[in-house]
């Protein structure tokens, strides 16, 4: 406005005497351009060579000119029938710079500068600038920042351009100090109150930040007030005014609703009106509205929304039920009508994807239960939304339906991912105490490529482990959704090192595996394979791998054999520089009790069968929130295999809503597994383990249950010539002739043949985080053992099933699907443990993602 009004003055004030009356336009001049090109003026002056022109025209000119926006100034004037305009060019921006700002981000405040016109390289207008400045203080305000301030400096720079600097001072957001509530008499004040997300300072309140004020806050209030009294049957409530007052310091905010309850109404009659297109009777099952109930909004709409979803299934996309609620004030009854527009059946044009940048197309559709060219429907359209969600390949996933334009019955879906890491790769290279070097290589994507086909490759050495693996799966090997898979391996393990029973093991084989679908959330899977194993024992193998002598009372006595024994008194003997008396015979020992190496050998071939059946309803494959999964496998060897044996494990998870926020989930893991034909007992390297992450946390990984039967030690002693020169190594012997033992009790665990575990956790919402898409937090209870039908006599911490053995632990724990892979931690306090169960309070593991 203030442009055009120097428009005005300016071209009514020009000195050129000529301008007073009408002349001939022999030529344009223009003066005073700079990055402005002269056709650009041409192209919005409404004045051409050979135009009659007088004082209006000239006026009509200038306005032309300045509706351009690049001009600040603009004179026009003639000269020997030359009309000459002179222009100032409005200076270009060459930098905005923002500070002081935290709650608004600094490239949301660039992106609406942008919008309006303000951004590097665009003409300069202080009244837009001045124009944002007075928005961006009336936000602050709106989030309850009353002191805030905005100023703006423009520094000119040469060349015709400026830089924009815009000083924030975002001061403080006022506190609640008072709510109050005036006309309520159905409900008190602090029922009311618990429905505002809005709250008086509290203990809490910094944590929360429910105190402090906001318009969009106070709307939400508001809008669950009105919705709580109308589920309530109050149709007659109304909000009749709010007042929101601050006060002198602007730091402390009171807020008063005044309401009008009224009465509760009654339902008098349901009706349906329109055209349903379903059998009515079908219409009315999904009616959550009876005569006699009281009024309920929530109800209502409901019911509009499910009898919508089911018109939907049957292709009617677009159809339109409105539930209308007519009151009879005398009576405090409401009859309400359902009103159904059906429209037109719509059938699927196209099926379009967005955002899948590694994944292919092909991965998508194969899993769409949508067609295109067929009806539409809702539920399926859902459908396949929730099947991609279960991949596990995207963080998010989201649908849109749009009317094909020019047609009334054809629509287009499309559906908007965002990708997520689907797999992990690790390099491991370190040195640790226990294990000394650890190199280690693998690599595991479950969307190979972008193709939907899962892919693993390992290698890893170490003091502990040598292995070599490659796994395979393509779960759509037939167009129907029949799975294959195979993998091959070879694996050296010394289980001494991973806090299991001291024992090594040389594994290789390989198999192949099918699934296939019994429903949309059910498959079964049949997988063959076989496997070479070899045992051998170490310096402490156990008494239930591997026999060695022991004492009378059971103790096991490490490193040495009977033979070892007869060496070691005829070498005493013999040794004429040492007077040691080993009165020991063979009624000290006792040898009776076999391990299963002594029972069975070490080395095994088995061919080995499992069935599995699985079913999920899992909204999403990775950090679910909603539904359950089930998963029972049996796993058994053929008869005719070396060893005959059977194993069978139920996994199972439940995920149940709370609150908004917070959502429960229910975990358990059962295991149970046992020998058959001429093997009496699980193999000892197919027991269950717990402790430690999926199982139960707050314990070491591996050390819960069973362990192995305890031994002693001898000590050493060197056995040397009078010059002093070692000749052999000897057992020491006391003054009776017997053998002197170190305790030595801390056994290793050994596990069994009984797995039972079960946990519960509440999920919620990590605060000061914006997306939690990739973020899970929980507080959790772990419970679980595992115990034995077979445990032997000098077994430790070994019992048939005892719930009053289950350890018990409770803690905090998150996973986050970082950029480097999965980061999984917890922190967790054991509150029920067995005498010789290991703790550890901090647990964490971490994968790298790709």
């Amino acid at each position: 406005m203030k442009d055009f009004l120097k428009a005005a003055s300016l071209s009514l004030a020009l000195p050129l005497s000529a301008l007073a009356q009408s002349f001939v336009v022999d030529d344009i001049r223009v003066e005073g351009l700079q990055r402005v090109s002269a056709g650009t003026v041409f192209s919005a002056l409404p004045v051409r060579v050979g135009d009659e022109v007088e004082t209006l025209e000239i006026q009509s000119a200038t306005r032309a000119l300045f509706r351009t926006g690049y001009f600040e100034d603009i004179q026009i004037g003639q000269e020997n029938g030359v009309l000459v305009i002179t222009v100032r060019e409005r200076p270009a921006i060459s930098n905005i710079e923002i500070t002081g700002n935290k709650a608004i981000e600094t490239e949301d405040l660039l992106k609406g500068m942008k919008e309006n016109g303000l951004s590097e390289g665009q003409i300069f207008k202080r009244a837009t600038l001045e124009g944002l400045a007075q928005e961006l203080q009336r936000q602050y305000v709106a989030q309850g920042r009353y002191d805030a301030s905005v100023k703006t400096e423009v520094k000119e720079l040469p060349r015709n351009q400026v830089e924009l600097r815009v000083i924030v001072d975002e001061g403080s957001v006022a506190a609640i100090k008072h709510i109050n509530i005036v006309g309520n008499k159905a409900f008190s004040d602090e029922e009311l109150g618990e429905i505002f997300e809005l709250q008086t300072t509290g203990w809490l309140s910094w944590l929360r930040s429910d105190d402090k004020y906001s318009r969009e806050k106070l709307t939400g209030d508001l809008e669950r007030l009105e919705s709580y009294y109308l589920d309530r049957g109050y149709l007659d409530f109304k909000i009749d005014s709010t007042q929101v007052s601050l006060s002198p310091d602007k730091e402390s905010v009171f807020i008063t609703v005044n309401v009008f309850e009224g009465d509760v109404y009654t339902i008098s009659e349901v009706d349906l009106a329109g055209d349903p297109v379903v059998p009515e009777e079908e219409v009315k099952r999904l009616l959550l509205v009876r005569e006699g109930q009281t009024f309920s909004q929530v109800r209502m709409t409901t019911t509009s929304d499910y009898i919508t979803k089911r018109l939907g299934n049957e292709g009617y996309t677009f159809a339109e039920v409105n539930g209308i609620p007519e009151p009879n004030k005398e009576e405090k009854t409401v009859k309400i009508t359902f009103f159904i527009n059906p429209g037109k059946r719509a059938y699927v044009r196209r099926i379009n994807f967005r955002g899948n940048t590694r994944t292919t197309d092909e991965v998508l559709r194969r899993e769409m239960r949508q067609m295109e060219s067929a009806s539409a429907s809702s539920a399926r359209i859902e459908q396949s939304k929730v099947r991609l969600e279960r991949l596990g390949y995207f963080k998010e996933v989201e649908v849109e339906t749009s009317e094909v334009p020019g047609t009334s019955d054809q629509i287009d879906v499309e559906y908007t991912v965002e990708e997520q890491p689907s797999g992990s790769i690790g390099g491991t290279i370190g040195w640790a105490q226990s294990s000394g070097l650890v190199l280690g290589a693998n690599i595991q994507e479950n969307n190979w490529l972008g193709t939907g086909k899962s892919v693993g490759i390992g290698m890893n050495a170490s003091t502990y482990q040598t292995s070599v693996n490659f796994s395979y799966l393509d779960p759509y090997f037939t167009p129907d959704g029949v799975s294959r898979g195979f993998n091959v391996f070879y694996t050296e393990n010394d289980y001494s090192e991973v806090n299991l029973s001291d024992y090594n093991t040389t594994t290789y084989g390989g198999g192949v595996n099918f699934g296939y679908p019994m429903s949309e959330i059910s498959r079964v899977g049949l997988n063959v394979s076989f496997n070479h194993l070899e045992l051998s024992t170490g310096s402490g193998t156990v008494q239930e791998i591997q026999s060695s002598p022991t004492l009378i009372d059971g103790v096991a006595l490490e490193g040495i054999t009977y033979e070892d024994y007869l060496l070691i008194v005829e070498a005493a003997e013999n040794d004429e520089t040492l007077d040691l008396s080993m009165d020991i015979d063979d009624s000290q020992f006792n040898t009776t009790f076999d391990g299963f190496i002594d029972r069975y050998g070490d080395s095994f071939n088995n061919v080995a069968l499992t069935a599995s059946y699985a079913r999920s309803t899992l909204n999403r494959g990775v950090l679910a929130t909603r539904g359950a999964s089930q998963n029972l496998s049996l796993e058994f060897t053929v008869p005719g295999s070396d060893l005959e044996y059977y194993k069978l494990v139920y996994t199972g998870q439940y995920f149940r809503p709370l609150t908004k926020s917070l959502t429960l989930r229910l975990r358990t893991r059962l295991g149970y597994g046992d020998g058959f034909g001429d093997l009496d007992e699980l193999p000892f390297f197919e027991n269950f383990y717990a402790g430690g992450f999926g199982s139960v946390r707050g314990f070491e990984r591996n050390s819960l249950g069973p362990r192995s039967t305890p031994y002693e030690y001898y000590l050493d002693y060197a056995c040397a010539t009078a010059d002093g020169v070692a000749t052999k190594d000897c057992y020491l012997v006391d003054d009776n002739g017997d053998l002197v033992v170190e305790s030595y009790t801390d056994a290793d665990p050994f596990g069994g043949n009984i797995l039972i575990e079960g946990s519960a956790e509440v999920i919620f919402p990590l605060p000061f985080v914006k997306d939690q898409r990739s973020l899970q937090s929980a507080f959790f209870v772990d419970a679980g053992n595992v115990f034995d039908t077979s445990c032997g006599d000098t077994q430790i911490n070994c019992y048939d099933v005892d719930f009053d053995k289950m350890n018990v632990s409770a803690g905090i724990g998150l996973t986050w699907i970082t950029g480097f892979g999965p980061l999984t931690f917890s922190v967790a306090k054991a509150l029920k443990k067995n005498e010789d169960d290991d703790v550890e309070v901090f647990q964490f593991t971490l994968g790298n993602s790709f």
